[in-house]
């Protein structure tokens, strides 16, 4: 980090302890995006009544270059932010987790997602639960009632086309997320 943390406490005593948990978990924001240029943080416990304890709202505000990310915890959001080290520790969590999204965006990589393989049902044993899923290059998959999507098993006949992703399973390969190709009426 380019610049030391800046940490602000409103409507609260400022604290040794809570300063230097903030400075711990700031100090590891650059494992993430090596380039942050300052970053500010105001914990704040709200002054109106509750039924209950205070609930802290923690704000991270971080400069990079070509922009600024900003993380806000709101208490109404989470009841476990009656301790401020929770609070604390959530808003640093999604830092890091927008940090690192944004570190991704600027080198470029993109998810890249598989095309689902489309195949067709060449074996069923309903009445066992499971079937066999013929892939496009000729060898079985095999699949489980728990598998198809939506409840979709009882609804299956050999010939049907599928679309799912293979794993490797106990025994070979299996299919998950079997999922039903629409039937075109005439």
């Amino acid at each position: 980090m380019q610049l030391p943390i800046q940490i602000s406490f409103r409507d609260m005593e400022p604290s040794e302890a809570i300063e230097a948990k903030i400075r711990e978990r700031g100090a590891k924001l650059d494992r993430y995006y090596d380039r942050i240029m300052s970053c500010r943080v105001v914990v704040e416990a709200p002054h109106r009544r509750h039924h209950q304890g205070k609930l802290f709202h923690v704000r991270v505000d971080l400069t990079v270059p070509n922009g600024e990310l900003v993380v806000s915890r709101e208490p109404e959001d989470h009841h476990s932010h009656e301790d401020v080290y929770v609070a604390v520790r959530d808003a640093f969590d999604a830092t890091q987790r927008r940090l690192a999204d944004y570190a991704r965006r600027q080198r470029g990589d993109i998810k890249i997602h598989a095309e689902p393989t489309v195949s067709r049902v060449s074996k069923l044993f309903a009445e066992d639960g499971y079937g066999f899923i013929e892939a496009a290059d000729g060898h079985e998959v095999y699949f489980h009632r728990n598998s198809v999507l939506n409840g979709g098993f009882a609804r299956l006949a050999v010939g049907d086309e599928v679309h799912f992703v293979e794993e490797d399973g106990e025994k070979g390969p299996q299919a998950s997320t079997v999922r039903i190709v629409a039937k075109h009426r005439d």
